[in-house]
C-alpha cells in the first residue's frame, strides 16, 4: 500500500532522472579517450609509451649546413679563396726521379751531403743538381768537402765502402779516417786540349792522400821501393776503381797525375774504361 510520502517522492525521482543522465554523460566526456588533444599514430604492436608527442610549433627543424666561406667572401666583394697548388715550383725546376733516387742511395750508404744550387758557368761548366759531400761511409771524412754530381758522389761512396775500406783493413788492421781530395768541380779543360774536363761537369774527383785511424798517412804519390804494403794497397784500390768509374788515372800515367788518383764517370762508347 502506497503511503502519502511515496506519492510525494515519485515526482521528485522523476525530476532527478534527467539530471543523472546528464551527469553521466559529462563524466564520460572527461575520460582520457574523450580528450580532444591528438595522439601519435603508431604501428600495431608498438609500445606507445616510447613515443613522445611534440606539438607542431615546438618540433625541431633540420639544421641547414653552413655555406662555404667563399660564398660569404664573394657576397662581401672579396676574391674567392682558392687552395694552394700542390707544387709551387715550375715543372722545369722539379728534381727528376733519378736524382731523388740517387740521394736516397747516398743516405742509405751513410754519406753526409747537402744539395747545392745549379752550377752554370757557361759552356760545358754546368751541373744541374750538384751535391756537396763532406762525409763518406763508415764515418770517413772528406776534406775539403767535394762538389760533385750526385752520380759521381754515389760511385765514389760505393768505391770507398767496397774497395778502399776492406783493403786498408786487410793490410793495416785499421780503418780510414779521412780522404783528402785536391779537386772536385772545376770549370776547366783537359790539359793541352780543347776538350772540357769531367771536372767541369762535377763528374770527377782527385784523391791526394788517405789518412788512417792509426794516424798513418798514405800518400798517393809513387811510394819508395821498400814500401810494400803501401804499394800493394794503392795498386789494389786503383785497379778496383775500374769497376766503379770509367776513368782511373794515377802516378805513372803522366806528369799531370804524378801526385794523385783521378776518378771520373765520363760516358764512353761501348762501355770503354780507361784504367792507367
Amino acid at each position: 500500500m502506497r503511503t502519502p510520502s511515496d506519492a510525494a517522492a515519485r515526482p521528485a525521482s522523476r525530476c532527478l532522472r534527467p539530471l543523472l543522465v546528464l551527469a553521466a554523460f559529462a563524466v564520460a566526456s572527461c575520460t582520457p579517450s574523450g580528450v580532444l588533444t591528438p595522439t601519435p599514430k603508431v604501428d600495431v604492436g608498438m609500445h606507445t609509451a616510447a613515443v613522445a608527442y611534440v606539438p607542431p610549433s615546438t618540433q625541431m627543424q633540420p639544421v641547414q649546413p653552413a655555406q662555404p666561406a667563399a660564398i660569404t667572401y664573394a657576397a662581401a666583394g672579396f676574391p674567392r679563396f682558392e687552395p694552394p697548388v700542390a707544387h709551387s715550383l715550375p715543372q722545369s725546376q722539379m728534381m727528376p726521379a733519378d736524382e731523388i733516387d740517387c740521394r736516397r742511395q747516398l743516405r742509405k750508404l751513410g754519406v753526409a751531403f747537402r744539395d747545392l744550387p745549379t752550377i752554370d758557368e757557361g759552356g760545358a761548366c754546368h751541373v744541374d743538381w750538384p751535391v756537396e759531400v763532406s762525409g763518406l761511409p763508415n764515418g770517413i771524412r772528406m776534406k775539403p768537402a767535394a762538389t760533385l754530381s750526385c752520380q759521381m758522389a754515389l760511385s765514389f761512396a760505393a768505391w770507398t765502402k767496397d774497395e778502399l775500406v776492406p783493403s786498408v783493413r786487410w793490410r793495416y788492421f785499421t780503418g780510414v779516417k779521412t780522404i783528402r781530395q785536391g779537386s772536385s768541380y772545376s770549370c776547366r779543360k783537359i790539359a793541352g786540349t780543347s776538350t772540357p774536363s769531367e771536372h767541369s761537369k762535377g763528374n770527377a774527383l782527385d784523391v791526394m792522400s788517405i789518412e788512417l785511424n792509426s794516424g798513418r798517412d798514405i800518400d798517393v804519390r809513387k811510394p819508395g821501393f821498400f814500401a810494400f804494403r803501401q804499394k800493394k794497397l794503392l795498386a789494389n784500390v786503383r785497379k778496383g776503381g775500374c769497376e766503379y768509374f770509367t776513368t782511373v788515372l794515377g802516378p805513372g800515367y803522366n806528369a799531370d797525375h804524378a801526385d794523385h788518383f783521378h776518378f771520373d764517370i765520363k760516358s764512353r762508347r761501348n762501355g770503354y774504361v780507361a784504367c792507367r
